[in-house]
This record gives C-alpha cells, structure tokens and sequence, in this order.
C-alpha cells in the first residue's frame, strides 16, 4: 500500500487547534526548561572534581533512555506506550518520510516537538529523583537532574533541526548534517523499526548494532566560491598567463612555491604546489584535465589535512578585454577540518581569492604588456 504523504499532511493540518501557537509551544518548552536548569544549576557549590564525573554518567543514561523508549514504545505498540505510538508511529512517521523530511510551517511543529506539558510530567519525576539523591550528595543530584534534563532540550533542539530543509545554514553544520541523514534514514519504513533511534548522539544505536548509514550522493561536502575580474587582454593571452601555474606566487596569496613546467599547462600535466591558505600551511598535488585555449582551464588536486580541490578558469571576450572567472570547489574527508572550515578557514579562503583577482588583474596586464610582441600576437 503506497502511503500518501501530502494527503496526510492534509488532514493532519486540518485537525490542528485554530489557537495552537507554534511560538508559544516552542518558547514555554525552552524557558521552562531553562528555568529547571537554573534551579538545579542554582544549587551547586564547591563541586569536587569526582563529582563532575556524574555528568557523563547521566548523559550515557540519557542516552540509553532516549533509545529504549524511542524504539520500544514509539516503534511497537504497548498498552503502556499507546498514546506516544499513535503520535509517534501514526503522526511523525506518517507526516515525514523519507525524501520528505522538511517542514512547510512553524504550525508543523507541533508534529514534531513533544506535547509541551510533557516537560511538564518530565521535570516532575526529576525533581523527586534530584530530592532523595541530594541525601547522598548535593551537587551529584544537581548535576544528575541537571544532565537529564539538558538531554531533554537538546533532543527538543535536534529534532527540530533535523527537519531543516537542507539549505538551511543549520542544515550544513557537519554534526548536524550528519544526524539529519541518520534521522532521515530511520524514516524509511524499511528501517525505522531497527535503526537509527538515537537523535542526538549515537551511541547506544552503535553499542546495540542498529546504526545504519548511508551516503546521500547528491548533497557534495564541498565549498564552492566563485570569483571574477575584468582584465585588458584578449581571453587567450589571459588564460595562458593565469594557466602558468609556476607564476602563480605572483598573483595569489596563497599560494608559496610551484613545481612543474613553465608555461600555460595543457591537460595531463602535472605539478606540485606549496600553499598557505585559511590560515594553514599545506602541500597540493595538481592534475590539470581540461585546457582549451582561450576558453576554459580545468584541474584538480589532492593535499594534507585530506583536501580535494577542482579548480577552473573561464574566460569570456568582452567589449574592453576578458571576463575571467575562478571558480574553486574544495572539501575536506575529516569532520574536525569540515568543522574548521566552517567556522574559520572559508571566510579567510574567500577573502584571499579575492584579493587574488585584484592581484591578477593587476600582474597579468603588466606581464602581458612586457612581453615581445611577437609573443602577445602567438598567444
């Protein structure tokens, strides 16, 4: 039986109270929340360093939690756990499929955020719990509750982004990338009765051996930026001086030092480059693929820190000389390096390619200016 997503969005929209906030729902969740771990947090004095040893305990406890009620109750119909099954299973699980995970409206949230009185019913059974442990120790029952209870936000949060669409900035952040595909998966009927319960982190669904992952070929981890310059030369002088990767150093702030043939570099050559780009010092590894003089110069590379980079030139004649475009796609395997780049290094990298295009212009028409006559008119 084909389940028909749009036409369950449908209805499901149509039963939802005229007078549900979306706001108001999401703000009660976080500040009461926010209130609780400030009780909680409130209550803590001269913590031992043993004692903070209790944060990671109740995180793994948390964890296994978030697990074994997600699968057992949310995934397999009990007496006990009928209505979180209905909204689990019936709802969440009928509204977002597989392929269509996003979310059109904030009134869709509340398919996806817990009943906000759940937080409620939450902080009422952790608040007995905090009381008779803080007859053992005082800061051990904070932290604990503590713990819990920013385990409980923080699977608020996550999902909620999971449901991004994927060109939200949110959507990009490499952790949360990487759950949004996890979560994704698990709603595949195939899959969601045995993998990927884990929202936030998977350690439990890695422990028991439900974690299932596969790659989504379509989305690219690579960083792609775009930059142009108008140079007074014809497109063919000016790719074949851009083309030198040996004269390079002159133009590019990133780049330190090129080993390889001199002159324009026709497809399969090779050369080697020294670099300092995004604040970091590395070495790339060129194979140039595509050159059509005049028209396009295409190569990539291989570097440290487990960078691939395609690069290419475009040139364009226009009234006054070339439009000449860069266009650099670049990504890193590590998920510390993703991260890196994107907090700090693209930033930096995008300031340097255009820096480099003032640069070029500026050292390409002077070079193609000294040069014989004879050899502007070949080129």
């Amino acid at each position: 039986m084909i389940h028909d997503t749009q036409a369950f969005r449908a209805r499901y929209r149509a039963a939802i109270h005229p007078l549900y906030n979306a706001w108001l729902h999401g703000a009660f969740v976080l500040a009461y929340g926010a209130a609780c771990l400030a009780f909680f947090i409130g209550s803590l004095e001269n913590v031992k360093p043993w004692e903070w040893l209790v944060v990671p305990a109740a995180s793994v406890f948390f964890n296994w939690g978030e697990y074994a009620i997600h699968k057992n109750l949310g995934h397999h119909k009990t007496r006990l756990g009928a209505l979180f099954y209905k909204r689990h299973t019936g709802d969440h699980h009928s509204f977002f499929v597989a392929g269509q995970m996003t979310w059109d409206s904030a009134r869709d949230w509340r398919v996806i955020l817990f009943p906000a009185w759940l937080i409620v019913l939450f902080s009422a059974a952790l608040f007995p719990a905090w009381w008779l442990l803080s007859f053992i120790n005082t800061n051990a029952a904070a932290l604990f509750a503590a713990t819990l209870l920013a385990g409980y936000l923080s699977y608020e949060v996550f999902h909620a982004c999971e449901h991004l669409p994927a060109s939200h900035p949110i959507s990009r952040l490499p952790w949360i990338r990487h759950m949004r595909r996890l979560h994704e998966l698990h709603h595949r009927r195939d899959l969601m009765q045995r993998h990927n319960f884990n929202l936030v982190f998977p350690l439990m669904d890695w422990l028991k051996g439900s974690l299932h992952w596969e790659p989504l070929e379509q989305e690219s981890p690579m960083t792609r930026m775009q930059h142009e310059v108008e140079i007074a030369h014809s497109p063919e002088q000016v790719l074949a001086y851009a083309s030198t990767a040996t004269r390079w150093p002159e133009w590019h702030p990133s780049s330190l030092r090129v080993d390889g043939h001199v002159g324009p570099l026709p497809a399969g050559s090779h050369f080697e480059e020294d670099i300092h780009a995004g604040g970091r010092a590395g070495h790339l590894s060129w194979d140039v693929t595509e050159y059509s003089p005049g028209s396009r110069w295409r190569a990539t590379a291989r570097g440290t820190h487990g960078l691939e980079l395609l690069l290419t030139y475009e040139c364009e004649k226009t009234a006054t000389g070339t439009r000449f475009v860069r266009t650099l796609e670049y990504g890193f395997s590590g998920w510390a390096m993703r991260l890196a780049n994107l907090l700090v290094m693209r930033r930096q990298i995008d300031r340097e390619s255009a820096e480099s295009m003032r640069q070029l212009k500026e050292m390409a028409e002077r070079a193609i200016e000294a040069a014989p006559a004879r050899q502007r008119n070949l080129a």
